[in-house]
């Protein structure tokens, strides 16, 4: 019996993604289903009952919820081109830096587009310090994890597409504070499963033009 994979996402989640940067590097054919944030459907709220959020992996029936998590499971069903280390202590410091990346980067950058004057302040500053800790913890290596593409890469590159947006509401330069991360997403553009999941960086920002009308934002 074949598998049957079905994500439920939004071509703009930057978590939504992830699941679509694992899939592809894992060769793993799924049938997408684009969903509506702004008014979810049924289906979406009958697979994630908790968060009612995307992504959403349903294999075989089964939904499985939260980014990393799908992640995860992607790479431990099918074992081909791991994603994450295979030595536990390279695995616990990947899965410590994915977390980081949705605590900080996450929170900052949407701060960035939703607030004002010293809250927006605040959050670049935030956001910009995020990623420089980011860069360190990169160094002199291609890849997060060294000379491969994984798990941290995946986690953090769907921010990228979003960099735009930020940047644009928040008046400020990614580059000229992390030179070498940009180096890295440049770097990461360039494998095949990681461009064709990305947003439009343009396309992003007329979304979060949407989400600033809908939340009132000015």
């Amino acid at each position: 019996m074949l598998d049957e994979v079905i994500l439920l996402d939004a071509y703009f989640s930057m978590f939504g993604m992830r699941v679509r940067i694992a899939l592809a590097e894992k060769g793993v054919e799924y049938e997408y289903r684009e969903q509506n944030l702004l008014n979810k459907g049924q289906y979406l709220l009958e697979m994630n009952p908790i968060h009612k959020k995307i992504p959403v992996l349903i294999h075989n029936g089964k939904p499985i919820c939260e980014s990393l998590i799908i992640v995860e499971y992607i790479d431990e069903v099918w074992k081909n081109n791991p994603l994450l280390p295979s030595d536990p202590y390279q695995r616990a410091q990947a899965r410590f830096w994915a977390d980081f990346i949705d605590k900080k980067v996450n929170d900052a950058g949407k701060r960035i587009w939703y607030m004002k004057g010293e809250q927006q302040q605040a959050a670049k500053e935030e956001f910009i310090e995020a990623l420089q800790l980011l860069e360190t913890e990169l160094g002199d290596k291609p890849y997060f994890g060294g000379d491969k593409f994984g798990f941290v890469d995946l986690a953090l590159i769907p921010f990228y597409c979003w960099f735009h947006a930020y940047e644009t509401f928040g008046n400020f330069s990614t580059e000229e504070h992390c030179p070498k991360l940009i180096e890295w997403a440049e770097r990461c553009e360039k494998i095949e499963s990681v461009s064709k999941s990305l947003a439009c960086p343009i396309k992003v920002y007329e979304f979060v033009l949407i989400l600033k009308k809908k939340y009132g934002v000015k």
